[in-house]
């Protein structure tokens, strides 16, 4: 299977990983022109468990070092297995809140609040959980993203306030802080399924990155006859719908929320692909500055903050300048 050799490397991986996982928002915003998140995202799903069969198949099944991907999914302990399933669980549980949170409020204001909230909460659980990197510079890097959440909060109420768009927005970020909260969770749950410390030689019942990822999706695919259901019957905003009513979309429609779960894939799998070198913490640290990635596609393609006031855009440059900040500090930790 293909393993990182180098810590570069793994820095690079996890920057795609960013751009991934802040970029795959823009499917469900395209597809909303005539399609609800609720039959997006079962769309979306397919392409995740579609993807981690593509890499198990290709990636994970390549030259000698490692084990290969039929051999992983064969080997895996209960322990383990049941690890990166409930990973997958906990993830679909916060995913689709996020889902619901774009809808609301965009792209813009839900991913700094949930994703950010999700990085600084999941970096204490994945450097506490397996720690490397230095401590005092991950945790400023932190703090730096932490600040700039705040800032997009303020901007976005600066927007809305006292509109339905504002009434919807407040909605959203409270649905947002909610998807933050479970979604530091489900990585930890995947990284211990996983021998970080050994990918060329596995300890036996324990995972690779791509068995690892290929349960992983199982679970959020499993969980989604559940969750989505109920959101489904009991969605946050507008009618319900129904499955007959997934069953009539058109080809190119299911295909923009297949390339959605597709590109969010690719960008999971690689994150727990530079792990190894790079350390949960940072690989998730760094992967998580999706928000900043999204709030660009919202500000700049979507336009979720047009004829906004001065100090607002000021609020928005800060935003990104403390993201890109604390990203940088996060990188630097891992080199330390």
């Amino acid at each position: 299977m293909f393993i990182v050799q180098n810590y570069p490397l793994a820095v690079l991986l996890c920057l795609i990983t960013m751009l991934c996982w802040g970029s795959w928002g823009n499917t469900q915003k395209l597809a909303a022109k005539t399609w609800r998140y609720e039959l997006f995202y079962w769309d979306y799903v397919i392409g995740i468990v579609l993807l981690s069969l593509i890499l198990g198949f290709t990636l994970g099944s390549i030259g000698e070092q490692g084990r290969s991907f039929t051999d992983d999914i064969v080997q895996v302990d209960a322990n383990n297995f049941r690890s990166a399933f409930v990973g997958g669980i906990i993830f679909n549980a916060s995913n689709i809140l996020l889902s619901a949170s774009i809808s609301l409020a965009g792209m813009s204001v839900a991913f700094p609040v949930g994703v950010g909230l999700a990085l600084v909460l999941g970096v204490f659980i994945n450097y506490f959980g397996a720690p490397k990197g230095d401590p005092v510079i991950l945790f400023a890097g932190v703090v730096l993203i932490v600040i700039a959440i705040i800032l997009n909060g303020l901007a976005s109420g600066k927007v809305s306030s006292g509109t339905e768009a504002g009434r919807n927005k407040k909605k959203g970020i409270i649905i947002a802080v909610c998807a933050g909260i479970l979604m530091s969770f489900f990585y930890r749950f995947v990284a211990s399924a996983m021998d970080l410390n050994n990918l060329e030689n596995p300890t036996p019942g324990m995972l690779t990155p791509y068995g690892a990822f290929f349960i992983f999706s199982l679970g959020i695919l499993a969980s989604n006859f559940i969750f989505n259901t109920v959101v489904m019957k009991r969605p946050f905003m507008g009618e319900p719908v129904s499955y007959s009513q997934y069953f009539k979309g058109s080809p190119g429609t299911h295909s923009v929320g297949i390339l959605g779960g597709i590109i969010w894939g690719v960008g999971t799998a690689l994150s727990y692909i530079a792990a190894g070198k790079a350390g949960p913490a940072i690989s998730y640290a760094l992967g998580q500055g999706a928000p900043m990635i999204a709030a660009l596609w919202g500000v700049f393609i979507w336009k979720e903050f047009k004829g906004a006031s001065k100090p607002v855009n000021l609020l928005l440059t800060l935003m990104f300048i403390l993201f890109i900040a604390g990203l940088a500090m996060i990188v630097v930790s891992g080199g330390s």
